[in-house]
C-alpha cells in the first residue's frame, strides 16, 4: 500500500508540475500582452516571434504554406507557436520538479527568444520592443518557482541537486502543500487572465483612433475618373468570377501577423534618395487634396499558382505616383536619372523594390487611397498603398506605405529579393477555368466552360480551349475593360459522357502565347496551362 501511495503521489505531483509550467507560460504571455500595450502591439511575443519566423522561412516553405493553408497561413503559424510554447512549458514544469531553480530559470529562455525576435524585426523601434517578452518571462519564472515550492516544500530546494522521490519517507511525500498549491495556482490563473484581457483591451483601444480616422474619410471625386466598365465585360455564366472583386473577398497575401491599423491623421509619407532634388513629405490630407485618378486595375500575387485564387480586380482611386516623383526631381534611367529602383517601405518594415522606369513610363502607377468606392480597408493597406499595373504585387503593391526611397538595384535588395525572388517581375500571360470545377460532374449536352485570362498592361487578345487531346478552339471573349484588367471568356462545349480534360491557354495583345511550360512560383511567378478533369454523366 505504501508503494502504491508513493506512486500515485508522484504521478499527481508530476501532473501538477506540468500544469505549473503551463500556468507560468500563460502568465508570461499575459504579462507580455499587458506590457506591449505600453510599448506597441507588434512587440508582443507571439507577433514578434511569428514575424521573425516568417522572415527566416525559406521562400519554398512560404510558398508551400500559402498553397496549403491559403489566407489561414498566419493563423496556422500562430497556433504552431502556441503549441510549441505549451510543450516547452510542460517540459519546464517537469524539469522544475526535480531542479527547481534550473527549471524556473529555463522560463527565461522564453524571454530571450521573444526579445531577440522583437528587436530584430525590420520595424523594430529598438531595445524597448524586447520589454514585453523580457518582463513576461521574469514573471513566469517567479511564478513557476513559487508553484513548485508548494509541491516540494522549501526544504527540498537543492538548487542543482535532483528533487527525486524518497521511498523511505512516504509520510513526507503525502505532506506537500495541496491547499497552498491550489490557492496559488488559482490566483495565478485569475491574475494572468485579467492581465491578458486588460492588455488586449488596451491594444485594441490603441487602434480605435485609426478606425475613427478611416470612418471620417470621404474620398474626393477623381479629377480623372475611370471609364465605365463595358456592359459586356461581365458574362452571364454561373460559376465565373465576378469582374469586380468585392473588398471583403479580395485576396490577401502578406507577412503581417497583425494587420497594421494606422491613424490617417498622424500618417506621413517621405520621398527621398538618389536623384531627388528635394525631399518631400506628405500627409494623408495632402494626398486627398491633390488631383486624383480612378482606374480599373487587376492585381495578382506572385504566389498564385496556375489556376490559383490570388488575383482580384478593383476600381482604385489615388495619386499618380509619377507626378510625385517628378515634383521631387526624379528622372527615369532612360532620361538620365540616377536611380533605377524605388524602395517602398511599409509601417511594418516590409520593403518592396520597383523599377523606376515602369512607374514613370506612362502607366497608371498610383498611391491608392480608395478601393471600389470606399477608403481602403485596413487589410488592403489603409491609409495608403502603392500599386503598379503589370507587375506582381511583391515588387509593386506596398500596403501601409510610409516611405519611398530612390536607389539602384545594385545598391539594395528588397525583402523578397533577399529571399531569392526575382528583382523584376512583370505579370505573365495566364488564364484560368472557373467553371466547371475540377472533378465536377456536368450532364451531357451543352456545358458552358468559362473563366478569366489576364496579362496586365498588355491585354488579352485570344483565349483557346482544348478538350482532351483535340484541336484548340477559340473561346468567346467578353469585352476588355482596359489592358490593365482581366478578361472573361466562355466556350459552349458539347459534352459527351465519360471523363474529359479541359485545358485553356491565352494570347496577349503583343502576340505572346501563354507558355505550356510548367514552372513554380519562385522566382518570378508560375507558368503553364490550366486544366480541369471532369466526368460527364
Amino acid at each position: 500500500m505504501t508503494t502504491v501511495r508513493i506512486t500515485r503521489n508522484a504521478l499527481t505531483r508530476s501532473t501538477l508540475a506540468a500544469l505549473s509550467g503551463l500556468l507560468a507560460g500563460f502568465a508570461s504571455l499575459a504579462v507580455a500582452e499587458l506590457v506591449s500595450a505600453a510599448v506597441r502591439p507588434e512587440a508582443s511575443p507571439v507577433t514578434a516571434v511569428g514575424g521573425a519566423a516568417i522572415d527566416r522561412t525559406p521562400a519554398g516553405v512560404k510558398d508551400w504554406a500559402i498553397r496549403n493553408f491559403g489566407e489561414d497561413d498566419k493563423l496556422v503559424l500562430q497556433l504552431g507557436i502556441l503549441v510549441t510554447l505549451a510543450l516547452f512549458a510542460l517540459a519546464v514544469g517537469l524539469l522544475a520538479l526535480r531542479y527547481r531553480r534550473a527549471g524556473s530559470a529555463a522560463v527565461l529562455v522564453f524571454g530571450v527568444v521573444g526579445t531577440s525576435a522583437a528587436v530584430s524585426r525590420p520595424d523594430s523601434t529598438g531595445l524597448v520592443d524586447g520589454l514585453p517578452s523580457l518582463l513576461g518571462s521574469v514573471v513566469g519564472a517567479v511564478l513557476l518557482y513559487v508553484l513548485i515550492g508548494r509541491l516540494t516544500g522549501p526544504h527540498r530546494d537543492t538548487g542543482g541537486e535532483p528533487d527525486g522521490e524518497r521511498a523511505d519517507e512516504p509520510e513526507h511525500e503525502a505532506g506537500w502543500d495541496r491547499r497552498g498549491f491550489v490557492i496559488a495556482a488559482t490566483a495565478a490563473a485569475a491574475a494572468s487572465t485579467a492581465a491578458g484581457a486588460v492588455g488586449r483591451a488596451l491594444n485594441s483601444r490603441s487602434s480605435q483612433n485609426a478606425v475613427a480616422s478611416r470612418e471620417a474619410v470621404t474620398v474626393p471625386k477623381p479629377a480623372s475618373p475611370a471609364r465605365p466598365i463595358p456592359a459586356g465585360a461581365q458574362l452571364r455564366v454561373r460559376g465565373i468570377s465576378p469582374f469586380t472583386t468585392p473588398n471583403d473577398s479580395f485576396y490577401r497575401v502578406d507577412t503581417a501577423l497583425v494587420v497594421p491599423k494606422v491613424d490617417a491623421n498622424s500618417w506621413r509619407l517621405r520621398v527621398h534618395g538618389k536623384g531627388v532634388r528635394r525631399d518631400l513629405e506628405f500627409t494623408y490630407q495632402d494626398l486627398l487634396q491633390r488631383p486624383l485618378i480612378e482606374r480599373e486595375i487587376t492585381l495578382c500575387c506572385v504566389s498564385n499558382e496556375v489556376g490559383g485564387p490570388y488575383i482580384g480586380h478593383a476600381r482604385w482611386i489615388g495619386v499618380r505616383l509619377a507626378d510625385l516623383l517628378k515634383e521631387a526631381g526624379v528622372k527615369p534611367p532612360s532620361r538620365g536619372g540616377e536611380a533605377d529602383q524605388i524602395i517602398a517601405r511599409s509601417v511594418d518594415g516590409m520593403t518592396l523594390g520597383t523599377p523606376v522606369e515602369d512607374v514613370m513610363d506612362g502607366r497608371d502607377a498610383m498611391l491608392a487611397v480608395g478601393m471600389n468606392g470606399e477608403p481602403l480597408p485596413f487589410v488592403n493597406g489603409f491609409p495608403v498603398r502603392m500599386l503598379v499595373p503589370g507587375l506582381y504585387g511583391y515588387v509593386s503593391a506596398c500596403k501601409w506605405i510610409e516611405d519611398i526611397e530612390l536607389t539602384t538595384f545594385d545598391d539594395y535588395d528588397a525583402y523578397w529579393v533577399k529571399r531569392k525572388w526575382a528583382r523584376k517581375a512583370p505579370i505573365k500571360t495566364q488564364s484560368r477555368i472557373d467553371t466547371p470545377k475540377p472533378f465536377g460532374r456536368p450532364e451531357a449536352g451543352t456545358v458552358m466552360v468559362a473563366g478569366v485570362a489576364w496579362a496586365q498592361h498588355r491585354g488579352i487578345e485570344k483565349v483557346e480551349i482544348r478538350v482532351d487531346d483535340g484541336p484548340w478552339r477559340p473561346a468567346q471573349l467578353a469585352e476588355q475593360g482596359t489592358v490593365d484588367t482581366w478578361r472573361q471568356w466562355s466556350y459552349p462545349w458539347k459534352a459527351t459522357p465519360g471523363g474529359h480534360t479541359l485545358t485553356v491557354r491565352a494570347t496577349d495583345r503583343t502576340g505572346e502565347l501563354q507558355t505550356e511550360k510548367r514552372t513554380k512560383t519562385v522566382p518570378d511567378g508560375a507558368s503553364g496551362w490550366h486544366s480541369v478533369v471532369v466526368t460527364v454523366d
